[in-house]
């Protein structure tokens, strides 16, 4: 079955910026994102979807490779040229005829020395083969896209390789994208009882909603009506632990920030919660005759003018 084409799923062309594909992603996580649409199986895969493709194109390096055919949408490597005859030569019954890894190398006409790619590999397997002594294996290199939540929670995450094993991979709280964790002895096996390389796993943690990272902090914006802004109010509010009830002070302007102590990034290791910083945007919302014909006859004390300050400074 054919994988999916990242630029397809997110809406755009394959010659879109790293602005647009990032724009592109953001309308869909304001529409399908889980924590908006609780029990929709439909919007959840649309986001899966989504998260994995932004996570592919947001890469260079590896929007690059796709691009060249060397992975698949899912991001997993397409077999190089020769890998299906090689296999097909070394099956049980086929036909196989072993090959001199330096034939057609040396001397003879220019023309006649035809050299294969897949032979490099047999001339460096020779070489590695009569080298003595145990040797430590190659660490083995990962990515691994994780949820914005599950990187200010926490979270256990299962990677499966492409040899099909399952690494089950930690996520600490307050990791930050494009950090490396490292599974010490979950890379390449060492030779000669020497140790196994590391795993090394590099995150892309994907945007949030309406969520943005400040170190440890969060910020949020939180629209509230006219009547709670001036009269003051209790809303409640979404945090990544669950929902709170805020105070907002009467005569409250939009633009106040108000802080939410601990509901920011989760402790982890004696480090401190992080606070959540929310920012009062302020909503009209419907408007009757009789608020018009209140504001109408009604003026600021003094007649105070909020863009004197953006004059004086011109």
């Amino acid at each position: 079955m054919a994988s999916p084409d990242p630029y397809q799923i997110l809406g755009v062309s394959r010659t879109a910026d790293a602005d647009a594909i990032r724009r592109a992603f953001r309308k869909i996580a304001k529409t399908d994102h889980p924590d908006l649409n609780p029990g929709d199986k439909a919007a959840e895969e649309r986001f899966k979807a989504a998260n994995a493709a932004h996570e592919l194109l947001s890469d260079p390096e590896r929007r690059a490779r796709y691009d060249r055919g060397e992975i698949d949408g899912s991001g997993q490597e397409v077999p190089p040229r020769g890998y299906y005859r090689d296999q097909a030569e070394g099956a049980e019954g086929a036909r196989y005829r072993p090959r001199d890894p330096f034939a057609g190398m040396g001397g003879g006409t220019a023309g006649a020395a035809s050299f294969d790619p897949d032979d490099l590999e047999d001339i460096l397997g020779l070489f590695r083969s009569r080298e003595a002594g145990p040797r430590r294996g190659r660490d083995a290199r990962y990515r691994l896209a994780v949820d914005f939540l599950d990187a200010v929670n926490g979270a256990t995450r299962r990677l499966t390789l492409p040899d099909g094993r399952d690494l089950d991979v930690r996520i600490p709280p307050g990791l930050e994208d494009g950090q490396v964790l490292r599974l010490r002895g979950r890379g390449s096996p060492g030779s000669q009882g020497a140790p196994d390389g590391d795993a090394l796993i590099e995150v892309a943690v994907g945007p949030h909603p309406f969520y943005e990272r400040a170190g440890r902090d969060l910020r949020m914006e939180v629209p509230v009506t006219l009547a709670e802004a001036v009269l003051g109010a209790r809303v409640a509010v979404p945090t990544p632990r669950g929902e709170v009830t805020m105070t907002v002070p009467p005569r409250s302007d939009a633009g106040t920030q108000l802080r939410l102590r601990g509901r920011g990034v989760a402790e982890s290791g004696g480090t401190p919660a992080g606070d959540l910083l929310v920012t009062l945007r302020l909503v009209l919302g419907p408007v009757d005759d009789k608020l018009e014909e209140f504001l109408r006859r009604w003026s600021p004390p003094g007649g105070e003018d909020p863009r004197a300050a953006m004059r004086s400074g011109a």
